[in-house]
């Protein structure tokens, strides 16, 4: 079997590579608000991962437990981080030293570069030409209306799935190895330690929001608390219910609690106006 790496203890291969390509397709079919994609991602790496922890069953169990914390990323380009993953993962089994936390870091730095990219060019532009040559053919009648936008979008999407998964594998395989070896890989986690947690604050400012229209005084001299609090920080409500979700998940209250207690408090705060 073909190796995609130089590296004598490199076990994946771009057979392996393949078999993660076609786990990728159902990727959001399990797709839900805690964790988004976590389960997807861990189940298309999870071959290559039983391969690389083979003799190593403790090893396989935390590297399983690893990926699955939040992930969320244009599916299409999922293959590269999932290649550049098993990358790492193969460089955590090969090293006793290799710092475990640093997988995360590099998958939590890629999701928001790659997502901005996926999204742009295949949602945002891609998908939008298909509809739009697909429609105006369907419009007329023409059988191949929804045949040429399955193929406008699909085939340039699989095509960039697989070239991801492929080449993701050989950067990580080749440009991580050398960070390692140049002494710079603790640098390099700094940096995308920062990035991810970049991408996390950016994502709990879009996804979490919670406003008042509380005021102080009444009529047109009324002043808004909500203003008040944009002025010292927007979004600093949302941070404060994003804080109060940390810590009760820290005390490892039951994620299900939190969400009927969240619908009640937020249900209750509405009707008596203290939240928007």
């Amino acid at each position: 079997m073909t190796k995609t790496s130089n590296n004598e203890n490199t076990v994946i291969t771009k057979k392996d590579l393949r078999k993660m390509f076609w786990r990728s397709l159902p990727m959001e079919f399990s797709w839900h608000y805690e964790r988004q994609m976590h389960m997807g991602f861990c189940t298309m790496i999870s071959d290559g991962l039983r391969k690389i922890y083979k003799n190593n069953p403790e090893g396989l169990k935390k590297a399983l437990q690893r990926h699955l914390e939040f992930f969320n990323i244009t599916p299409h380009v999922s293959t590269f981080v999932g290649s550049i993953t098993l990358a790492m993962e193969e460089m955590n089994a090969n090293q006793d030293d290799f710092d475990e936390s640093s997988i995360n870091a590099v998958k939590a730095a890629l999701m928001g570069p790659l997502s901005g990219i996926g999204d742009s060019l295949l949602l945002g532009t891609l998908r939008v030409l298909a509809v739009g040559i697909g429609t105006s053919l369907a419009l007329q009648g023409n059988i191949l209306g929804p045949i040429l936008f399955l193929l406008i979008f699909n085939v340039p999407a699989f095509i960039l799935r697989y070239v991801c998964a492929m080449k993701g594998y050989e950067l990580g395989a080749t440009y991580l190895e050398k960070i390692q070896k140049s002494g710079l890989m603790q640098k390099f986690m700094l940096a995308a330690a920062i990035l991810g947690v970049m991408v996390i604050g950016g994502m709990t400012n879009e996804l979490v929001s919670v406003t008042t229209p509380l005021a102080i005084g009444s009529g047109d001299t009324a002043t808004q608390i909500q203003s008040i609090l944009d002025g010292i920080m927007p979004g600093m409500l949302g941070l404060a219910v994003t804080g109060i979700y940390y810590k009760l998940l820290g005390k490892n209250v039951n994620v299900m609690w939190i969400i009927i207690g969240t619908a009640i408090l937020g249900i209750v705060c509405a009707q008596f106006g203290i939240l928007g």
